[in-house]
């Protein structure tokens, strides 16, 4: 049976989707943007919103009764693939050791007109 995880503690479904659902033990979060879910704010420049997405990601598996170590596969959306760099020196800070497998692609845009956007799987 699949559960609806939600948290306040990262931002809240902008449509019709969850957070994240768990099924048979495995995790799959909807694509986290960089929304401060206490303000409702999107920080300026891709070092912070990388952050704010990356501490959501993290509140998000929190809440689903997981933590980042357990995150098998991650999907990175950018608006600049210039910003490579710059997201991969932050993400390398949250995922240090047995990285997830992981895939980039740069897009046109993304909801808010944010710089970047990640969806995660991860087991429980």
């Amino acid at each position: 049976m699949k559960k609806i995880i939600s948290t306040k503690k990262a931002p809240a479904a902008i449509g019709p989707y969850s957070q994240a659902i768990e099924i048979n033990g495995m995790i799959y979060s909807s694509g986290v943007i960089p929304v401060d879910p206490q303000t409702g704010e999107i920080p300026e420049g891709i070092e912070a919103q990388a952050e704010q997405v990356l501490k959501n990601i993290k509140n998000l598996l929190t809440e689903s009764g997981t933590a980042l170590d357990n995150v098998i596969k991650t999907t990175v959306f950018i608006k600049n693939m210039n910003d490579f760099g710059t997201i991969n020196s932050i993400y390398s800070t949250y995922f240090t050791e047995n990285c997830p497998a992981r895939s980039c692609v740069e897009v046109a845009r993304l909801p808010k007109d944010v710089l970047m956007e990640m969806e995660v799987i991860a087991v429980k």
